[in-house]
This record gives structure tokens, C-alpha cells and sequence, in this order.
């Protein structure tokens, strides 16, 4: 009887570890770009900030593949999320926005337009900084061949 038991034993944890071996390779990491923000990068030969892309750095990511990985990484873009490393290398960025979310994308022919909800008007503000914002998402967007184009809606988002 207890050999028996034994056995058993032995055949669930062996039908546990290929569930979990089964778990792990099926689901498949892609490393993705979020471009964030700079102003050392960003400057002209007075130090005046330019609000140019040249002051966006991508950052890497892993993140699991799935049917909508654009608007995955847009959502991962948006929750701001920078390392001690990045901020140390005056990487920085001002997402989350209160109350801002990302609620649907749309891919046709090349135009990539992503659906916001912004209730407290957080996409707003000065021109250098509504440009930032809106150049992190696109060109974070833009990293995906099939992206050339991004629209935002609604159409009041990102305006200074």
C-alpha cells in the first residue's frame, strides 16, 4: 500500500512539472522599446532645453507577446515606471498622469489610433511639455514596422 501511494506521489509531481515546464514556454517574452525622457540629451549649445527628440531614450522592457503588443507597450509607457539605473542617467518622464488611460487602439493601414481618457485634463500644459508626452507615446508606438502614423482621440489630447 505504500509503495502504491509512492508511485502515485511520484506520477503527480511528474505530471506537475511538465504542467509547469508546459506554463513557462508557452508563454513568450518580446523585449520592447519605451522612450522616455532626457533634457541633458535635449539642449542647444546655450543650454536652452529644445523639447526635440532628441532628448527620448529608449528603454527595454520584456514583456510577454501577445495579439496586442502595440497597445501593451503603450499601457507599460504610460505607467512610468524607471529603475534606479535610468533615473541615475537623468532618464525621467511625468507618466502616470492622474486619471489618464489608454481605453482602445486601432491599426488600419498603417495609422495607429489610440483611444485616451484624460478627466482631469492631465495632457495638457505648456507646449514643450504636451510635445514630450505625445513624443514618447508615438515614437514608442513607432517601433512596431507596421506603425507610420499615430493619431490621438480624442483630438484635444496632448494640445498646449
Amino acid at each position: 500500500m505504500k509503495k502504491l501511494k509512492f508511485i502515485s506521489l511520484l506520477s503527480l509531481m511528474f505530471v506537475l512539472t511538465l504542467s509547469l515546464i508546459a506554463c513557462e514556454t508557452s508563454a513568450k517574452e518580446v523585449t520592447i522599446k519605451l522612450y522616455y525622457y532626457n533634457s541633458d540629451l535635449d539642449k542647444d549649445v546655450s543650454g536652452n532645453v529644445l523639447c526635440s527628440e532628441k532628448g527620448l531614450v529608449p528603454v527595454e522592457r520584456k514583456i510577454e507577446d501577445s495579439e496586442n503588443l502595440i497597445e501593451d507597450t503603450i499601457k507599460l509607457l504610460l505607467e512610468g515606471k524607471l529603475t534606479d539605473e535610468e533615473k541615475s542617467r537623468g532618464i525621467s518622464t511625468e507618466y502616470p498622469l492622474e486619471g489618464v488611460k489608454l481605453t482602445k487602439s486601432e491599426l488600419k493601414d498603417g495609422v495607429l489610433t489610440l483611444y485616451f481618457e484624460d478627466p482631469y485634463f492631465k495632457t495638457s500644459g505648456g507646449a514643450c511639455r504636451v510635445k514630450i508626452l505625445w513624443m514618447q507615446i508615438e515614437n514608442t508606438a513607432k517601433q512596431f514596422s507596421e506603425v507610420k502614423e499615430v493619431k490621438f482621440y480624442p483630438e484635444e489630447l496632448f494640445q498646449p
